[in-house]
């Protein structure tokens, strides 16, 4: 099974403010760091990191060179990434002191991909392989359908939410990796039970790993639930904590963990990732994520 991470690749400018910017409010930032990002190339960071071999499809602007030699760093494969004309996709990322976030995203050279390129890129991967998807990307419903008429397994990451991802065909989805305002959004409810139970509902064919922050996660499936807590940490930065969750339960998947063990690995990296800053560069190895379950199991 081949894992390809069709997704955004991004510049983030990260600036520390002591509260949220309100409406009609300037405020100074203490702080400004400039870091690798994008949900898309977060994930297949956290991928490569946790031992996966992943490819990963999109587009990057004139700029993008670096964006491209960061992840052939850490393993992933790039063939699949095109060089557009412009400017590469980058978010606005507040921090507080407290470690929370709020995102502005630019689409940028994300917003540039083509059914050439798809058709393209898909042609290179079968059935039974592996597509992981998240929304800061073009003609997202365009690859849902294609993936599934190829017979890939589709997880998708329905971040962020908006009307794009609503015209795609959620049914044709495998695995959904949300976190619980992504559940309520495309559910309507409000608490984890109910929000579980309406997505059996919705896509009865589908796995669903819930994150819940300091409350943990819970895994829901034909037949089986399974529920894990969080690790207690100091946390300086949320910004790619669900990313580093969504590569690293993956790889675990992938390696033969069962769905209890996944979910301990997943969680262990998103509490290393959100003592550090930024997004991409939070991101664990492997091996401080076993040192850091060993310490805990003690």
């Amino acid at each position: 099974m081949k894992v390809l991470n069709y997704g955004s690749l991004n510049y983030d400018y990260v600036y520390l403010v002591e509260h949220m910017v309100q409406l009609g409010e300037t405020i100074s930032s203490s702080d400004m760091e400039t870091h690798f990002g994008g949900k898309g190339l977060n994930q297949s960071i956290a991928l490569a990191k946790a031992g996966a071999e992943v490819y990963h499809a999109g587009m990057v602007g004139e700029d993008g060179e670096d964006l491209i030699a960061f992840c052939r760093k850490y393993g992933v494969h790039t063939d699949f990434i095109t060089k557009q004309t412009g400017k590469s996709g980058h978010a606005i990322i507040q921090i507080t002191p407290e470690g929370d976030n709020c995102i502005i995203l630019y689409s940028g050279s994300n917003g540039k991909n083509t059914e050439e390129k798809i058709d393209e890129v898909l042609a290179g991967f079968s059935e039974g392989d592996l597509l992981l998807l998240q929304n800061e990307i073009n003609l997202l419903d365009l690859l849902v359908e294609k993936a599934y008429d190829r017979k890939m397994k589709i997880v998708l990451n329905p971040s962020p939410m908006n009307e794009k991802l609503l015209r795609c065909d959620l049914k044709k989805v495998s695995l959904f990796m949300l976190n619980e305002v992504e559940g309520e959004q495309l559910t309507g409810e409000t608490e984890a039970g109910h929000i579980l139970r309406r997505m059996r509902e919705l896509y009865p064919n589908a796995k669903v790993v819930l994150t819940l922050g300091k409350e943990g996660s819970i895994y829901a499936g034909p037949g089986m639930d399974c529920t894990c807590d969080s690790f207690t940490v100091d946390t300086v930065d949320t910004t790619a904590a669900g990313d580093t969750f969504t590569g690293y339960y993956i790889a675990s998947i992938l390696r033969g963990k069962s769905i209890e063990e996944s979910l301990k690995t997943a969680s262990a990296a998103s509490g290393i990732a959100v003592t550090r800053k930024g997004a991409a560069p939070s991101i664990p190895e492997a091996e401080e994520v076993e040192d850091f379950l060993k310490k805990y199991s003690r």
